[in-house]
């Protein structure tokens, strides 16, 4: 084969081979084994667009002392990291969050050290964007995994709340069978709290 014709689909093939190692290092994160989704409403109409709300999120909102233990049950999640990002695809795999501006990712260890979980609030320009949002959390991609917990046995719940969407994900930790139920319902109630001061505030 002439060297003119060798030299461009030699080059064709090592681009074709690093795409293909791309894809395949980066590969699909793991998600939930239970998912639950759920729309914006007509309860948060008065923030379903970021003209109506424009401020963007701030850590003293979000991440502040207050937050710094959710409780649900007698159970306590603690915070261990957190982290307000403006890379929204930084957090995900396989799912775009269309016009997101800010991501707050925060995660939590319960205090007997039994469970562990991940919440994330996503700043989106409209309730549509955030409903396209939690549809392909369902189907598409998900958030990536940055607490250890075990997850074939973990649990998540979206919500488009306005023009947010928040994430809250657990899991057991170790070889237990802590429930989950009420540490996700703290890490669950942490979006719903600053999200209805929004709403408060815009009413």
């Amino acid at each position: 084969m002439p060297r003119r014709v060798l030299i461009p689909i030699l080059a064709a093939l090592v681009a074709l081979a690093a795409a293909a190692a791309f894809v395949f290092l980066r590969g699909d994160g793991p998600r939930a084994a239970v998912f639950a989704g759920e729309p914006t409403s007509a309860q948060y109409a008065v923030i379903d667009t970021a003209v109506l709300d424009p401020a963007p999120l701030t850590e003293a909102e979000v991440l502040g002392p207050a937050t710094a233990t959710l409780t649900s049950g007698g159970v306590s999640m603690v915070r261990e990291s957190a982290a307000l990002l403006t890379d929204c695809g930084e957090v995900m795999w396989g799912a775009q969050a269309a016009g997101c501006t800010q991501v707050v990712r925060a995660a939590y260890t319960s205090a007997d050290r039994t469970v562990a979980g991940e919440f994330f609030l996503f700043n989106l320009a409209d309730g549509r964007a955030a409903d396209a949002l939690v549809s392909e959390l369902r189907t598409s991609g998900f958030v990536r995994q940055a607490a250890t917990f075990d997850v074939s046995r973990s649990r998540a719940q979206a919500r488009a709340l306005g023009h947010f969407v928040t994430v809250s994900w657990v899991g057991p930790v170790g070889g237990g069978k802590p429930d989950l139920a009420h540490p996700q319902i703290a890490l669950d109630g942490l979006g719903r709290t600053v999200i209805s001061a929004r709403v408060i505030a815009a009413t």
